[in-house]
């Protein structure tokens, strides 16, 4: 075991027990070992250190180590990280145990832990990447925080995530990190293949497997037909290039785009970062795909709802005032036309015009309900359990826990409003009930929870008949509408009676 031999380097052992004992250890470690003295110089080094830190025992005998004790220090056992930055510009990541010695110096223990940590990392941005799947719901937000991931947990200078539905077709960029400000990247790239160029990571969507070029900046930067992407592709400092194609339920989405650091191969552990990273981007971009599906079913249903509706009361209406007013102005025009026939008709019409008013008031409100976020979620709510109770005599309450988010957000306000209008369309049309409660109230675990409960029949069934699925009661679209914010609908009897629809949401902190 290498040690100093000259008084100078710093005082060492003298006891020979206690060398005896180090010694020992040595043989049966495997880690690096080191001695220090007690201002926490190195006083002995074993073959692991020397490997380790990069340095002969020689050059490291009397050099300051990164291991200084301190008032933490919480026994033998106990674990701590330093880094260390070696001769050849690697930086590590030392994990290391101290201990006192007999002779008043230190002995100490350690590894290099930078490959673990690193990989610790990259899981941490693979579970923050996909928890931003799972809680945004803007996908460029979500792409733009998986590329910042990319370049902050490997040796990577830049990202681009790009979606192609057709190679033949424009690309979207829909992430990007290390570029800096470049919103005109794509029309720059569409130059750049009318020029000629060879765009590699085409092979990645076409083969639908990884591309690895070595040395790709320096080709891009002396070839003329790349010209219109020359300065922002020279922004950052990289020489190797990755594609990696985003493949989700055997449909290839896009490709993630990565351009190493000089110096840092593609290894293959990174490499598996890197499809972990994109399989979550594709999965996000599959994601938005049918949550605007499911967004556009939604509008279609509510088109053809509202359609139903003005057909069954205000057209109807106004078609019964166009009758009473023929029926009116031939009676005016009879001779000898009787005065209370007349005060009958038009009072006749003057209700039914009342009754188109209110309705396309009504029609109008659901149509926006919050418009402008002038109207909070609540009275949205109460409103339309006050125009429910009013036209139909139920008695309709409405009650808000005092902790609820005020502003969840206006998207999600509106669907929890059409599902909370829904069940109230149901109870009306199908539970022959007198009573309905609504309850708006904070989860526990902090999401929103909306109650909707009847003291009607439940199922409207006739005698003999077969039970309909409940599905047939507009269920299908609140549930649609539930699981868009990643909540839940349940819908059943109550032991007391009735009918009850429980809403539960989710809501981002």
């Amino acid at each position: 075991m290498p040690r100093a031999s000259d008084p100078s380097t710093g005082p060492g052992p003298t006891d020979s027990t206690t060398e005896h004992t180090v010694r020992a250890l040595v043989e049966v470690s495997a880690d690096g070992l080191a001695l220090l003295d007690v201002e926490g110089r190195f006083v002995m080094v074993n073959e692991a250190a020397t490997q380790l830190l990069g340095l002969p025992a020689a050059e490291l005998i009397g050099r300051p180590a990164p291991f200084v004790p301190t008032a933490e220090w919480n026994g033998p056992s106990a674990r701590h990280t330093d880094t260390w930055s070696a001769p050849d510009g690697r930086r590590c990541v030392l994990e290391y145990r101290i201990s006192p010695t007999d002779a008043g110096g230190y002995a100490v223990w350690f590894s290099d832990v930078t490959g673990a940590r690193r990989q610790q990392e990259r899981l941490a941005a693979i579970t923050r990447a996909a928890s931003s799947v799972a809680d945004s719901y803007s996908l460029r937000a979500t792409l733009d925080a998986v590329a910042h991931e990319i370049v902050l947990t490997t040796n990577i200078a830049a990202v681009q995530i790009l979606a192609v539905d057709d190679p033949a077709d424009e690309l979207r960029v829909l992430g990007m990190a290390g570029f800096g400000n470049a919103p005109d990247f794509i029309q720059r790239l569409s130059a750049c293949r009318r020029r000629g160029a060879t765009v590699l990571f085409m092979e990645a969507i076409r083969t639908r497997r990884p591309v690895v070029v070595r040395h790709r900046k320096p080709v891009i930067m002396a070839d003329s037909r790349w010209g219109p992407l020359h300065e922002i592709m020279d922004r950052p400092d990289w020489d190797d290039f990755v594609s990696l194609p985003m493949i989700v339920r055997g449909r290839t989405v896009g490709v993630i785009n990565t351009y190493y650091v000089p110096g840092e191969d593609p290894c293959s552990s990174s490499l598996a970062f890197l499809e972990a990273m994109a399989d979550h981007a594709a999965v996000a971009i599959d994601t938005a795909s049918l949550l605007s599906q499911t967004r556009s079913r939604a509008q279609e249903q509510e088109r053809r709802r509202l359609a139903r509706e003005l057909h069954d009361s205000a057209v109807q209406q106004l078609f019964s005032m166009r009758m009473q007013a023929k029926a009116l102005r031939a009676e005016l025009d009879r001779a000898g036309a009787d005065p209370a026939a007349v005060c009958n008709a038009a009072e006749e019409i003057a209700q039914l015009s009342e009754s188109a008013l209110a309705d396309l008031r009504r029609l109008v409100f659901e149509l926006r309900p919050l418009d402008l976020g002038a109207r909070s979620l609540v009275d949205a709510v109460r409103a339309h359990a006050a125009s429910v109770g009013t036209r139909t005599g139920m008695a309709v309450r409405v009650r808000v826990s005092p902790d609820l988010d005020p502003d969840p957000g206006l998207d999600l306000q509106e669907d929890v409003y059409c599902i909370v209008r829904e069940a109230l369309h149901n109870v009306v049309k199908h539970a022959r009930a007198t009573s309905v409660d609504i309850r708006l109230a904070r989860a526990h675990e902090g999401g929103l929870v909306v109650e909707i409960s009847d003291d009607g029949c439940g199922l409207d069934v006739a005698p003999g008949a077969a039970a309909a699925p409940r599905d047939t009661l507009g269920l299908v679209s609140m549930r649609e509408r539930a699981e868009r914010w990643g909540g839940r609908l349940a819908a059943g009897p109550r032991q007391a009676g009735g009918w009850t629809v429980t809403l539960t949401l989710p809501l981002a902190s």
